[in-house]
């Protein structure tokens, strides 16, 4: 595995170990490691291929790693959890929220769905370099797969809700559930949505060292 570059590690190894206490999550020493090598990853490729406009690596630990991290650990402690678990994260990006998640839940199987190619490289290359097994990167638009039933397929920034349930929902198994992660709670498009779906529940997610809302939409088939 591909070590994340010492200015990384230096500045981010400790406010990780800070915010992972502060979400719960108690992680290993490999598992930290990979999770700065992703993020050194992501901090060495933004300079060429600009995958997310937070640049600096403090606020890409904040606002990506621990804005997703916060919302696996609701996602553990549904009535899902304690099996395996199979997840697709619609919209990708640089891998957010699937990535993080395959690193600390190496029994799940993930499937990142994105669309544009540079980004779906960097996670290939994520993939090789960190070593994370239980990752398909699919680069492609959502509404041209096929069914791939799955516990959750989640959402972080990628459309309103309801263009969301419309292009992902055939992915979603029997019993389970779509996750729209976003930031101020999201009435108008709750109000907006279909009668085929119905909101099981809005939560408010605490992000460690992040002063802003963010909020988790979770919906089922009606």
């Amino acid at each position: 595995m591909t070590a994340a570059p010492v200015d990384v590690v230096g500045v981010l190894e400790t406010p990780l170990a800070e915010g992972l206490r502060e979400l719960g999550l108690d992680l290993g020493l490999a598992v930290q490691r990979q999770l700065l090598a992703y993020l050194g990853l992501m901090v060495r490729w933004n300079r060429t291929y600009n995958l997310t406009a937070i640049r600096d690596p403090r606020e890409m630990l904040v606002q990506h790693l621990f804005d997703c991290l916060a919302v696996l650990a609701d996602v553990r402690k549904s009535a899902l959890a304690g099996r395996r678990l199979r997840i697709a994260d619609v919209g990708s990006g640089a891998g957010l929220p699937g990535i993080p998640w395959a690193i600390v839940e190496s029994t799940w199987s993930i499937v990142t769905i994105e669309a544009v190619e540079k980004k779906a490289a960097f996670q290939r290359q994520a993939k090789i370099e960190i070593g994370i097994r239980n990752l398909e990167v699919l680069s492609q638009r959502v509404e041209t797969l096929e069914a791939i039933p799955c516990d959750y397929v989640v959402s972080r920034a990628f459309a309103s809700i309801s263009d969301f349930v419309a292009a992902s929902g055939h992915l979603v198994a029997d019993g389970g559930h779509l996750l729209a992660m976003k930031g101020v709670r999201p009435d108008p498009e709750i109000q907006a949505l279909s009668a085929d779906w119905v909101v099981e529940d809005v939560r408010r997610i605490a992000v460690p060292m992040l002063d802003a809302q963010r909020h988790i939409v979770i919906l089922r088939k009606n």
